[in-house]
């Protein structure tokens, strides 16, 4: 019996990254796994590798040796335009700065990120972003610009943006670093919370061990960015 695809499966991946005193500076990955639907933490100094991890998830960097598997698509095939579409159709993001776009309101923020997914007719791309924003709190919010918003506000609606298109899989750099304690602890239950409900895996980069320990999986990247010989990575 063929079991069913993970969200996200990472086989021998390896991606040279620079030298430094005649040492190859590269990211290795055995192994990973991250089943549908389920929500890990990725832990670690800085520069250990965390955001290299979801940059090559995403689709962002390609590694030279190893397989990257989304929803069992090996990412690794694609051409930089089926790239984008398979991105755009299959994963949300959500990063520490919010990347909203100033000149258009919360609403109009989250009907432009739906204009890259396929999952919702266009017909029904207002409704399903109203309700987004009135799911993050926002109700009150949908015609507000973000510089008049408050930046939990602003994450919020990056939430909303990240979800709008049904992802399989949400992938969230540092979401809650450029927020305080209280708002912080609120996003994370709020990025949870709504993943949960529209059954989205979750890879989520944190630097805060306490917000880490409430996600169901842990994941420690110290060591996936190391000085090897350059025979251990593939040209």
């Amino acid at each position: 019996m063929t079991s069913n695809p993970a969200a996200v499966e990472i086989r021998d991946c390896g991606l040279r990254m620079g030298v430094s005193a005649g040492d190859v500076i590269a990211f290795r990955l055995g192994y990973f796994r991250l089943e549908v639907g389920e929500q890990v933490a990725l832990t670690g100094p800085s520069g250990c590798g965390k955001s290299t991890l979801l940059n090559l998830v995403a689709g962002l960097r390609r590694p030279d040796m190893g397989s990257i598997s989304v929803q069992g698509v090996d990412m690794t095939t694609f051409s930089s335009y089926g790239l984008d579409a398979f991105r755009g159709s299959t994963m949300g993001f959500v990063f520490q700065s919010f990347n909203l776009l100033e000149g258009f309101t919360a609403l109009e923020n989250v009907l432009i990120g739906m204009r890259f997914g396929r999952s919702c007719p266009r017909g029904k791309r207002h409704a399903r972003a109203v309700a987004l924003l009135e799911r993050v709190g926002l109700r009150r919010h949908l015609d507000s610009s973000p510089g008049r918003m408050s930046v939990g506000e602003r994450q919020r609606v990056a939430i909303a943006r990240a979800l709008a298109n049904r992802p399989a899989l949400l992938l969230a750099d540092e979401p809650t670093g450029a927020l305080d304690p209280t708002t912080a602890e609120d996003v994370f239950g709020l990025i949870r919370e709504v993943c949960e409900e529209e059954h989205c895996a979750l890879m989520l980069v944190t630097h805060d061990l306490d917000l880490a320990g409430q996600l169901p999986t842990q994941f420690d990247c110290r060591g996936l960015i190391r000085h090897v010989s350059g025979t251990e990575v593939a040209p």
